[in-house]
């Protein structure tokens, strides 16, 4: 009985692009391409993906970023760095994504802090389940969102004992930072499809911090 291969499924070129670029920011470039070297990515080094909303990015790719970030510096220092790339990743993203979406709009930014919150969570999901492979549902109770990764790129493969999405939280620790014209949020990966569970849940708790 042969074995079922494992479907292959990508962000848009674009996303990738973003990743290497955020990745490079915080690393720096010798430090891109210790990890490039490390997943047997070398060819990205130079020539990042192109600029447009093609679906030739695998998770494969990214996941395997993530994983050499974490053996090169170390779990602690490498989640720490995928944390800080995600929010880079954000301020790089918006300026690609945010014309296409009414989050962009001055209206939007004028909204109340509540209503922004939910149509926020509810744009940027529907930007990865729209152009990319990524499959995320949104739930909210009146503590907190629940952005459930349900198709995750960032862990994908990937077999941990403990949370390792740190790049998804990130992204939208900023875009929370964001949407709120300054304020901090928390945000916390309670599941993880790398631990066995069945979907990358990011709890996002309403009340800012300060």
């Amino acid at each position: 009985m042969s074995d079922v291969a494992t479907p292959t499924y990508y962000y848009p070129n674009k996303m990738g692009r973003i990743v290497l670029q955020a990745l490079e920011e915080v690393v720096g470039r010798n430090g891109l391409i210790a990890v490039l070297n490390l997943a047997n990515l070398l060819h990205f080094i130079g020539h990042y993906p192109e600029n447009n909303l093609e679906r030739g990015f695998s998770f494969d790719d990214l996941s395997r970023m993530m994983t050499a970030l974490e053996q090169l510096y170390g779990p602690r220092g490498g989640r720490g760095l995928a944390l800080r790339t995600g929010r880079v990743c954000f301020k790089y993203g918006i300026r690609e994504f945010g014309p296409m979406v009414s989050v962009a709009e001055l209206s939007y930014r004028l909204l109340p802090l509540d209503l922004k919150l939910r149509q926020g969570a509810e744009i940027f999901r529907d930007i990865f389940n729209q152009y990319s492979d990524q499959q995320v549902v949104v739930e909210e109770t009146p503590q907190a969102f629940y952005w459930r990764i349900e198709r995750c790129p960032v862990c994908w493969k990937r077999r941990a004992s403990q949370p390792v999405c740190q790049l998804a939280v990130g992204v939208l620790q900023e875009a929370l930072y964001w949407v709120s014209n300054g304020k901090y949020f928390t945000v916390e990966e309670t599941t993880c499809i790398a631990k066995g569970d069945p979907s990358c849940t990011l709890v996002i708790y309403k009340q800012p911090l300060d």
